[in-house]
């Protein structure tokens, strides 16, 4: 009895700690910001498949060249601006979050701050040429894009938080009156805060050329953005991160609270470095990505619940159990399954938290050894989490069928280790129920 109070205790200490953790203001704006220009991503993912599977199947030559001109265009619009998308996302919704009513002058503040923090010199190799050449005054897709994401996400931050502490005090403001128009009224409001905000950045920014050499985005992607991402999407930490998310779950707190935060930026760096090696005619560099998340750690829903349902409608003969299924197979066909987290149920229920947590962890094992052995290649196509699954895996391998047979072999695998953990909780429910009608005897 007390070791069930301690384990009780625990459990809802753990609980109440991560949904803090999930409420907490900055990883709010993080999730936000990329639920934002997530679309712009699987835009990015429709642009791969047209220039390597649809325009290659039907052109060639300088025609095809022509094509993928397009792909480049959509490409250039949403991969290669990844940087520069998040931070006014971050920007807008930080000032949300903060309920501070001028949002569009802090979206202002944080891309004046995310630019004076660029490098101020650069090297770029001309076309045709051998050499690189040192340029200044010019800004390449490759500091705003997928390697200056996480600068975009901290510059964001910290200049919105600095120009909203100073807009929100009386000494910074200039009160012109009630005389003139109220557009110039607010700007003179936030003027001298945004001047502040903006040259502090360009302050540390000069400081940083001139005495270290370098500059912000070198040094967040060097000593942030790198190792954070060594951990968070190397194998262990992956499936840490990730099951520990699906164990929230089992206890009514939803998975995004951790994985939302912690290992989705990071495998949206990967698929948008996947994207853009693919869109150059290179290897795709990263298993681990947001695609490999939706194809085969979470196909069905997160828990890999597509195989409970096909377990259960193909090998098990229990009522309530099929009555729950039969309603959850269309919402689960698209990856929606909290008709069965919360119907079958999931949460709280020993016998199902065991395989909820442990299958996706197959799932994504299964995948990432069969890549890295050759008989699939890493995905380069980001799809919609609600994709079915199968179509998924077609989707974002751009057409292998080896994608698809290795994602029946994980709804059969996994679907096989679910079954006795139904049959278990099939029997607690079946003697439940009993002792519920002893006691109304």
């Amino acid at each position: 009895m007390g070791n069930n109070s301690k384990v009780d205790k625990f459990l809802e200490k753990f609980a109440e700690f991560s949904a803090k953790l999930g409420n907490q203001i900055h990883l709010r704006t993080l999730r936000d910001a990329f639920t934002t220009i997530m679309p712009l991503f699987i835009l990015a993912g429709l642009a791969v498949l047209l220039n390597n599977v649809v325009f290659t199947t039907f052109f060639k030559g300088e025609t095809l060249a022509q094509f993928q001109s397009y792909g480049n265009m959509l490409t250039n619009g949403s991969l290669n601006i990844a940087g520069l998308l998040v931070t006014p996302c971050i920007a807008y919704f930080l000032s949300l979050h903060r309920d501070f009513d001028k949002p569009i002058s802090s979206i202002a503040v944080a891309l004046a701050s995310l630019f004076v923090m660029l490098p101020m010199e650069k090297s770029i190799l001309p076309l045709a040429a051998k050499k690189a050449v040192a340029v200044s005054g010019l800004v390449t897709f490759d500091e705003i894009g997928t390697k200056g994401l996480f600068a975009g996400i901290i510059i964001g931050m910290l200049a919105t938080e600095m120009f909203i502490v100073l807009a929100k005090s009386n000494k910074f403001r200039i009160n012109l009156g009630e005389d003139v128009p109220p557009a110039v009224g607010e700007s003179f409001s936030t003027m001298i805060p945004l001047i502040l905000t903006v040259s502090f950045f360009a302050l540390i920014s000069a400081i940083l050329l001139n005495v270290f050499h370098t500059d912000m985005v070198t040094i967040i992607t060097n000593l942030v953005q790198e190792p954070l991402r060594k951990v968070n999407t190397s194998l262990f930490g992956y499936l840490l991160i990730y099951s520990t998310g699906n164990f929230l779950f089992t206890l009514g707190i939803h998975q995004s609270v951790i994985n939302s935060t912690l290992t989705e930026p990071m495998m949206l760096l990967n698929m948008n470095e996947n994207m853009a090696a693919v869109q150059a005619g290179k290897e795709a560099p990263h298993i681990l990505n947001s695609a490999f998340q939706t194809c085969y750690a979470q196909m069905g829903g997160t828990g890999g619940t597509f195989a409970l349902i096909l377990i259960v409608l193909l090998a098990v003969n229990y009522k309530p159990f099929k009555d729950i299924i039969k309603l959850s197979v269309g919402p689960g066909l698209f990856e929606i399954n909290e008709p069965i987290i919360f119907g079958f149920p999931i949460v709280f229920n020993l016998p199902m938290i065991i395989p909820f947590v442990l299958s996706p962890v197959i799932g994504a094992l299964i995948g990432y050894f069969a890549t890295v052995i050759g008989f699939v290649k890493p995905l380069t196509v980001m799809v919609p989490w609600t994709t079915p699954p199968l179509i998924s895996g077609f989707l974002a391998s751009q057409g292998d069928i080896k994608v698809v047979i290795l994602q029946i072999i994980i709804l059969i695998v996994t679907g096989l280790f679910y079954w006795p953990f139904v049959i278990v909780a099939k029997k607690a429910a079946i003697k439940q129920s009993e002792l519920e009608m002893e006691t109304e005897v």
